[in-house]
């Protein structure tokens, strides 16, 4: 017959109260006690407990910071803790109380009162439960193809993406940097036939010209100098799968010629070798350029634009699905939250409206950004609106020099000083000191610069 009790953990190195603690709740609880921090670190991992009864002053140290390490655990476990303290442990107490605790109490204590407050914090975790399960399920039902939304605009991306996956017609996708454009790249390739071949991406812009056709297309020994080995172009390496080439726009006359004779005969010839060799590859192209207006302007061949151009899908900026910042912004603290090991944190009302109100003229990119910094500067599980306000809001370049023309040198050097703050912050992993490391700063002058800007 199985035992469905919750699971409780006692961490308590005073055997005479652990005994008393026993009596008192194993009639509806699963035990589980442990004395030292090591033992009660081991306690979480094998036992996993649905709640933690946690003294502070634990062996080794028999000091407050072993209990805080205990805390951390639990709550990294998404397990709640309850906090015992003696009466002269009051500050440790609220202090873990900051840190995230449920709830403490004074030593000694009415064990009648303990066995309410265990109740009712088991009630709140069933709840807590409850809820992350029903956002889990609202956030998939808005995450067809693992992409987020449920905006007109990014509907019709859904429709396009269901209709092209599985054909092997070129796709082109379009829209402004920082959209998502390499995201529905693998969505299609994915969700399609080929979803078992490799996905292989490509950045053009971020290429030399000359390394280009060397990557695409691969080289023998001794094609060029430095050409020390035979190596396998993209095209082929991609072989059975997809090959994503982002950024189009910036390819010169020559390489839209050799692509254009690629996509039409399926053969590829290394450089330094005539051997063609045959491929099977399903071409995703990407652009944020107007490539309509690239053609008018002979930077683009007219017959490589309309081979590249046969189903074309258009990613919406932020801007035109501004409903969706809400579901994005958990999306991103949910993923955040994983990364790090810890529940995710909350976007309190007033955070989301001004998330709402905001320009995002970086798009969904930038929104990840705003949102990963306000993850690492918040210590709460909070987010409030005034944690928004404090992160500067990025401006295209246009309205960027209108503000500075504004506002004055003084203030754009000082917008200027805070968002590089913010910048090495984050990059450092919200952790200031080694923030002032890569600024070459010493710590009175992080400290006063951060007390400067609020952060």
């Amino acid at each position: 017959m199985s035992d469905d009790r919750p699971k409780l953990l006692i961490v308590e190195d005073d055997a005479s109260l652990a005994e008393q603690l026993r009596w008192a709740v194993q009639k509806d609880y699963r035990l589980d006690f442990a004395s030292t921090r090591d033992a009660a670190l081991e306690a979480l991992r094998r036992f996993a407990p649905d709640i933690v009864l946690l003294d502070l002053c634990l062996p080794p140290g028999n000091v407050p910071a072993e209990g805080f390490r205990i805390l951390e655990a639990a709550r990294a476990a998404g397990v709640l803790a309850l906090v015992m303290s003696g009466l002269d442990e009051r500050e440790p107490a609220l202090s873990a109380i900051e840190r995230g605790a449920y709830d403490f109490f004074t030593k000694p204590f009415d064990l009648r009162e303990l066995r309410v407050v265990i109740g009712r914090a088991l009630e709140r975790q069933a709840l807590e439960r409850e809820n992350r399960a029903l956002r889990e399920r609202l956030r998939e039902s808005f995450r067809p193809f693992g992409i987020v939304g449920r905006a007109p605009a990014m509907r019709q991306v859904f429709d396009a993406i269901e209709r092209v996956r599985d054909s092997p017609v070129t796709v082109a996708l379009l829209g402004p940097s920082g959209t998502g454009k390499s995201v529905v790249a693998r969505a299609i390739h994915s969700g399609g036939t080929r979803c078992h071949g490799p996905f292989v991406a490509v950045h053009c812009a971020a290429l030399p010209e000359t390394l280009l056709e060397a990557e695409l297309f691969g080289h023998e020994k001794g094609a060029f100098t430095g050409a020390s080995h035979a190596r396998v172009g993209r095209f082929e390496a991609a072989s059975g799968g997809t090959l994503f080439l982002d950024e189009i726009g910036c390819l010169n006359e020559m390489m839209q010629v050799k692509l254009l004779r690629v996509l039409e005969e399926r053969l590829v010839e290394r450089l330094g070798s005539n051997v063609p060799r045959s491929i099977d590859v399903r071409l995703l192209v990407a652009a944020n350029d107007d490539l309509e207006e690239k053609v008018r302007r002979g930077e683009l061949r007219q017959d490589f634009y309309y081979r590249v151009m046969v189903f074309a899908i258009r990613i919406p900026s932020l801007a035109e699905r501004l409903e969706d910042i809400p579901l994005l912004a958990e999306h991103f603290l949910h993923d955040i939250g994983e990364v790090r090991g810890r529940p995710a944190k909350r976007l309190s009302a007033a955070a989301i409206e001004r998330l709402c109100a905001r320009a995002w003229p970086g798009n969904v990119r930038e929104l990840r950004n705003t949102i990963e910094t306000a993850a690492l500067l918040v210590d709460g599980d909070t987010i409030e609106g005034e944690d928004i306000d404090r992160l500067p809001a990025r401006t295209a370049p246009a309205a960027l020099a209108a503000g500075i023309d504004g506002a004055g040198f003084k203030a754009a050097v000082e917008s200027f000083e805070r968002q590089v703050l913010l910048d090495a912050i984050r990059s450092a992993g919200g952790v200031k000191a080694r923030a002032a490391e890569k600024l070459k700063l010493d710590p009175s002058q992080m400290k006063y610069l951060v007390r400067k800007h609020g952060l």
